[in-house]
């Protein structure tokens, strides 16, 4: 099973890299080495599998994902979809820690973190972890998470 997901994943990287690009408003900014957030970009319906979890106030979830050689660029997108909540989210690289950002950090409060990485030569391969954390979040709150 863990084969099959590493696949896919090195799939979807090179698809992405390959292709020329995703429509998005001007405000995608892309920082050399560092992590910045995305914008509102408007991607297609189904690029990756997605989790769906839970947090509560002071939780941390945990994600990670095997990037290969060569990757231009890593994206991750953290979606609880209620502004007045507040999570973050941190990148840890094999070379250091991006982040955290918190749903203001592009701009839009609207109940999301949508990050992209990217570094002139490609991002440093390895195990990356993301850390989703329940900041302000009174009660059960649901999210979703999405890394491609």
């Amino acid at each position: 099973m863990m084969k099959v997901s590493g696949i896919i994943l090195v799939i979807l990287v090179c698809t992405i890299v390959l292709i020329p690009g995703v429509s998005a408003k001007d405000n995608d900014t892309r920082v050399d080495d560092s992590g910045t957030p995305a914008g509102d970009l408007h991607l297609p319906g189904v690029v990756s599998p997605g989790t769906a979890g839970t947090i509560t106030r002071g939780e941390t979830d945990w994600y990670s994902v095997t990037v290969p050689t060569g990757a231009a660029s890593i994206t991750a997108d953290l979606d609880w979809g209620y502004a007045p909540d507040s999570l973050s989210l941190a990148a840890i690289a094999p070379d250091g820690t991006i982040g955290p950002f918190d749903d203001a950090s592009d701009g839009v409060t609207n109940g999301r973190v949508f990050l992209t990485i990217s570094r002139t030569g490609g991002i440093a391969p390895g195990t990356w972890k993301f850390r989703v954390h329940g900041a302000g979040v009174p009660e059960i709150r649901r999210y979703k998470f999405v890394i491609y």
